[in-house]
């Protein structure tokens, strides 16, 4: 997806009031959304290449990737179908907002993420390409106070990633509703030995883009 229509796709998304309502976490108290014979194996986030979007907050590499993979972890462990699966994330670029003025500037934070879908038994990726996700911050404290106000730069990632997974577990629940990716009736494999690459290896690296800034100028711009 080149950087023209990324930057299209955030504006339209703000023009249509898609920021989250509430945590994507919220519903982890619910059953789990069926996925098929779903049991996730290898959780690998990397971030090689990641991009800061300018005046966002920093927040270390390490981090990021430790509690993008615990998001994961902790709504994807929750499913245990009989056949094996990887998931291979990479981070392409966030912008964490800093305090702003209250009623004129609520910057929102951002983030975009890749994922690459192995099937563990068949051998082979689902995702002939990494899928893209371009999400954005919850609303929970309100939208005319924006979260560099009430929120440390690890709770606003926290909360990114928490809607990261939740968007990844919808795209997931789509592709098995129109191409049964987690309904099939091929034996389970062993976990891959060292020998078969390694998913996060599938993830390609994004050009450098500020796709986030759209986010930021629009909250300015309130």
């Amino acid at each position: 997806m080149g950087r023209i229509t990324i930057v299209r796709s955030m504006t339209a998304l703000l023009l249509a009031g898609a920021l989250a309502a509430c945590n994507g976490a919220a519903d982890l108290g619910d059953p789990a959304v069926p996925l098929g014979d779903f049991n996730l194996s290898h959780n690998i986030v990397v971030a090689p290449k990641v991009q800061k979007v300018p005046l966002g907050r920093d927040l270390d590499v390490e981090v990021m990737t430790t509690m993008l993979r615990d998001a994961v972890a902790e709504r994807f462990d929750r499913y245990e179908g009989e056949r094996l699966y990887h998931f291979g994330i990479s981070i392409e670029s966030y912008f964490l907002a800093p305090p702003g003025v209250p009623l004129v500037a609520t910057p929102k934070s951002a983030m975009i993420i890749r994922i690459t879908v192995w099937d563990d038994a068949a051998n082979k990726k689902l995702t002939e390409k990494a899928h893209q996700i371009t999400v954005l911050e919850s609303l929970d404290q309100g939208p005319l106070v924006g979260s560099g106000y009430t929120k440390t730069a690890e709770e606003q990632f926290m909360n990114l990633s928490q809607n990261a997974v939740k968007q990844i577990e919808n795209f997931l629940v789509r592709e098995n509703a129109e191409k049964g990716w987690f309904n099939t009736s091929v034996p389970a494999a062993e976990p891959l030995d060292d020998s078969v690459s390694d998913p996060a290896d599938e993830v390609p690296a994004a050009p450098v883009t500020a796709a986030p800034i759209a986010v930021a100028q629009a909250g300015a711009g309130r």
